[in-house]
């Protein structure tokens, strides 16, 4: 069964190992990529901060086939960052970075609230009218910010927003109650980042504590920020017993996550992806294999769903 969600190559590790890249050789990041498009998922998502730039230099030196096509984003490192010439400084270091590939969705990475957002839409309107992007995307912004943007986008005339990338997976949907219908109303698209929750939804780190009384994930610390570790860990003993069941049925924790967003999620068709991470092959195709598998077990989705009652009032804002 075809997967209803596309999935989106992402680039986050990708890039120099002094730079915290664990896909370093473009060589294996073409292999991802090659498997993606075979199987119609022509997306790759990156960002000028995401290795310190090395990213987008390694996806640079991919060929895409004629085929797949490349999201980047501006992230504000420093209050004015997104302040019109600062910005479009760094947008064309990363497009000249990015080489030949053209840019599908360019994102404003989080807010700068030191510059007034009609000043950066003004900016990134420019950018669209001399054809440097397709599509103009937010990130982390908070849903009342993103209804005042559709509407200074409206009244000036400047690329409106087709799409948001925010964090969500079945331990983190606070994006359901306010930010989804804001984005349907304006007819924005949503990107998933974090589906495995940061690795806290798999098998591989989900192991139990000697003498613990529930299982504990053990982040690997050198490549999981501590934001992953902060947002999840509370949130082990609901994960705990989602395990139960998921082994009862003979799934794994990361088959569940992405099946979950595929077929019970608030995600639709017409959104634009779930944004997939891999260091290795296998993982791709694993992740590309669990999307097509259908629904869930109805006991299944119910357990979820329980993890998330249970989570929910630990669960940290969807924006920054």
């Amino acid at each position: 069964m075809p997967a209803r969600i596309p999935l989106i190559l992402g680039g986050g590790d990708f890039g120099d190992a002094d730079k915290r890249g664990r896909v370093t050789d473009p060589a294996v990041a073409q292999q991802f990529l090659d498997y993606m498009v075979e199987h119609g998922h022509i997306g790759v998502d990156t960002s000028r901060i995401y290795c310190k730039g090395s990213s987008e230099k390694l996806i640079a030196q991919l060929d895409f086939r004629g085929k797949a096509r490349v999201d980047t984003k501006v992230h504000p490192q420093q209050p004015g960052d997104h302040a019109p010439a600062r910005l479009q400084e760094l947008f064309t270091t990363s497009r000249d970075t990015l080489g030949g590939h053209k840019i599908r969705v360019f994102y404003l990475h989080a807010p700068d609230r030191s510059v007034p957002f009609e000043d950066t839409l003004a900016a990134a309107d420019a950018l669209h009218k001399a054809g440097h992007f397709e599509q103009l995307g937010l990130s982390n912004y908070m849903a009342w910010e993103v209804a005042e943007i559709a509407g200074i986008c409206a009244r000036r005339g400047f690329v409106p927003p087709t799409v948001y990338q925010g964090v969500y997976n079945l331990l983190d949907r606070r994006v359901e109650d306010e930010l989804f219908p804001c984005l349907r109303k304006h007819g924005i698209a949503y990107a998933a980042y974090s589906p495995l929750a940061g690795g806290f939804l798999t098998d591989r780190f989900f192991v139990p504590a000697p003498g613990g009384d529930v299982p504990l994930q053990k982040f690997d610390l050198r490549y999981t920020p501590s934001w992953y570790q902060d947002r999840y860990y509370p949130m082990a003993a609901a994960v705990a017993e989602l395990l139960g069941v998921v082994k009862a049925h003979g799934l794994t924790l990361t088959e569940v996550a992405y099946r979950w967003l595929e077929w019970h999620s608030m995600l639709r068709p017409g959104d634009h992806g779930i944004v997939m991470a891999a260091s290795r092959l296998e993982q791709v195709e694993g992740s590309v294999a669990d999307c097509d598998k259908g629904p869930l077990p109805e006991a299944v989705v119910e357990a979820c769903e329980e993890a998330w009652r249970k989570s929910k009032a630990l669960a940290k804002p969807y924006w920054l």
